[in-house]
């Protein structure tokens, strides 16, 4: 998930629910790898709020790459749509949620 966030940097959000990844260590894993894949990419997410949500057990090896690959999809679809319709990108941007 992503919205514009009017400002001028990006943020992330991550879910990684105990019932999917049973161990702490797991998912503190998973959260690092998450973490570090926005930062290598956030310079080309200026102004979007990202949620990650984890809702199947993931291979931690391809985890970088399947979120890279997401967050390039993510990227596309929102100019999309706030190229379809500015309105519909301020409405977003305020009312997300800080």
């Amino acid at each position: 998930m992503a919205a514009p966030n009017g400002l001028d940097h990006a943020r992330l959000g991550m879910i990684v629910p105990k019932r999917i990844v049973a161990t702490a260590v797991e998912r503190n894993r998973i959260k690092r790898i998450l973490r570090e894949g926005f930062r290598l990419r956030q310079a080309g997410l200026v102004g979007l709020d990202v949620v990650a949500r984890v809702r199947a057990r993931v291979e931690v090896d391809t985890l970088d790459q399947s979120f890279a690959t997401a967050l390039d999809q993510v990227r596309t679809r929102v100019a999309s749509r706030v190229a379809a319709s500015p309105e519909r990108a301020e409405t977003a941007a305020t009312s997300s949620i800080p």
